[in-house]
């Protein structure tokens, strides 16, 4: 067993389009593409590639809540394709294949990503297959999808044939694992990440009603409100720049778009474009940018029974009068947010001023 090289791709692609019932699949994102080979001669092409983006019956089987989920779905791989060529139809090779690819796929997957894998996951039509060959190999059934499957406008309005689906550990508990609160015993990469859900994003919006327009009404198409959520609900999402930000807001769905109150043309609601967004984000005022980001903080963040105080001296940052200017911030224990950043020049008196500040987060005042 051993990844497809880059010049084998295109005959892997043909052969899963001939003989597999869902045809080929490009590859995106974190993809590994295996073959299992047998004295030279193709025996088997697997394809392991980003996991699914909702699954209840593994969320519920894992443990997640809605927070964390998507943070952690890069921790598991989906087998979206097993292919067995119609030469080598013989007993046990199926579960054979599984069984080799668990055995290097970890090791693959680290070398090439950068992160640890702990689960693999499939899904079986239950019209076509049982799952005879994920059995034998020891993969666990989990149960029944719902049937929904996901299309341009987000997912299908009535439920298809339902999948069966079945989980392999790479680990030992990895339940207990994917739930582990500490990001960094994941090795994950990169800020927190979460999933928003309808009502966070009807929620957004909102918080930015009060933020006078500084644009001219002629030509305006979008309303303020709604660039502003759409731009919060990306970096929520881990986007970073206005770039990933535009590409995030063009990949929601037409459900998502009317959550969050977008502008309908043509029986479509369209998002506005990245020139748009840097327009609106560049004319905002960042502190009542980030009074109105705190309102929805408030609302759905983690109740923090304890903040901590942080200065913090910038470097080569002199005001007029020639003072070094300081900046203190505060951070909430449990859920590891910045609720308030302030700056002054006056470093002995800071803490004093900050606890004094009205415009900071209750957390702070009760302080």
């Amino acid at each position: 067993m051993r990844p497809v090289e880059r010049n084998e791709e295109r005959r892997y692609q043909e052969q899963m389009a001939q003989h597999h019932y869902l045809g080929e699949l490009p590859k995106i994102g974190e993809t590994v593409w295996y073959v299992a080979t047998w004295r030279e001669q193709w025996v088997a092409q697997l394809s392991l590639s980003a996991a699914a983006l909702k699954c209840g019956v593994r969320d519920r089987w894992i443990g997640w809540d809605f927070r964390s989920q998507y943070d952690r779905l890069r921790l598991i791989a989906n087998n979206s394709r097993f292919l067995i060529l119609p030469d080598w139809h013989r007993p046990n090779i199926g579960s054979r294949v599984l069984s080799l690819t668990e055995r290097r796929v970890v090791a693959d997957w680290q070398a090439r990503f950068g992160h640890p894998l702990l689960l693999l996951e499939t899904f079986v039509d239950p019209r076509r297959f049982h799952g005879g060959v994920y059995r034998a190999a020891n993969w666990i059934e989990l149960g029944l999808t719902k049937g929904y499957r996901r299309t341009r406008e987000g997912y299908s309005a009535q439920a298809d044939a339902p999948k069966r689906v079945f989980v392999r550990p790479l680990c030992r508990n990895p339940r207990a694992r994917l739930t582990h609160p500490n990001r960094d015993h994941l090795q994950l990469n990169g800020v927190p990440k979460i999933m928003l859900n309808a009502e966070q994003m009807r929620s957004l919006p909102q918080c930015f009603t009060t933020i006078c327009d500084p644009r001219r009404a002629q030509g305006r198409r979008h309303r303020m409100p709604v660039v502003l959520g759409i731009a919060a609900g990306a970096i929520l999402c881990g986007m970073r720049g206005y770039k990933a930000i535009s590409d995030w807001a063009d990949a929601l769905g037409q459900k998502a778009r009317e959550r969050f109150g977008c502008r309908r043309e043509n029986r479509h609601y369209v998002v506005p474009s990245e020139f748009v967004i840097r327009d609106c984000l560049v004319r905002i005022d960042p502190g009542v940018l980030d009074q109105a980001l705190n309102a929805w903080n408030q609302a759905w963040a983690v109740h923090d029974d304890a903040v901590a105080i942080d200065g913090k001296t910038m470097k080569n940052a002199i005001d007029e009068a020639g003072h070094q200017t300081h900046i203190m911030s505060v951070v909430g224990h449990d859920s590891k947010n910045c609720h308030a950043q302030k700056k002054w020049v006056h470093y002995p008196s800071r803490l004093r001023l900050l606890a004094n500040d009205q415009k900071l987060t209750n957390p702070v005042r009760r302080l």
